[in-house]
């Protein structure tokens, strides 16, 4: 087996993003091999077993959380950790962020954005042109 192929295991206390709905929730128990419970108490996701196929794995973890913990103790964890702030400052969250703003745009605002970038590749390429002209000279 090679050494280091995973970067984040299955453990409790994992914070994880439910693949359809874009939310965040915590491994509370592991069920089995397919299947976690899990809750996001802050997010609105209640306490289910959900299969590790409809979920994805976050750098994000809950120190200190026991395992079957009740819902009181999952929520004051998650708030002290301050989870949803750390999930706000990450590249993926931003990513996420930026692709609903594009798929909510009207065609009217794609237009103006296509524009914009058209913009911005003639600065860029003048420059480009510039700097070569004077290399050459």
């Amino acid at each position: 087996m090679v050494q280091g192929s995973f970067q984040r295991q299955v453990e409790v206390g994992r914070v994880v993003l439910l693949n359809e709905e874009n939310k965040l929730a915590v491994i509370v128990d592991i069920v089995d091999h397919r299947r976690a419970l899990i809750e996001g108490p802050t997010t609105g996701v209640p306490r289910q077993a959900f299969p590790y196929a409809h979920m994805t794995l976050t750098n994000l973890v809950i120190k200190g959380l026991p395992r079957n913990a009740g819902h009181a103790v999952v929520k004051k964890l998650f708030e002290k950790e301050d989870i949803l702030a750390k999930w706000g400052k990450s590249a993926w969250a931003k990513k996420l962020e930026t692709r609903e703003k594009r798929a909510n745009l009207t065609d009217f605002e794609k237009f103006k954005v296509q524009k914009l970038k058209a913009q911005r590749r003639y600065i860029a390429r003048s420059a480009l042109h510039a700097a070569k002209k004077q290399v050459a000279a």
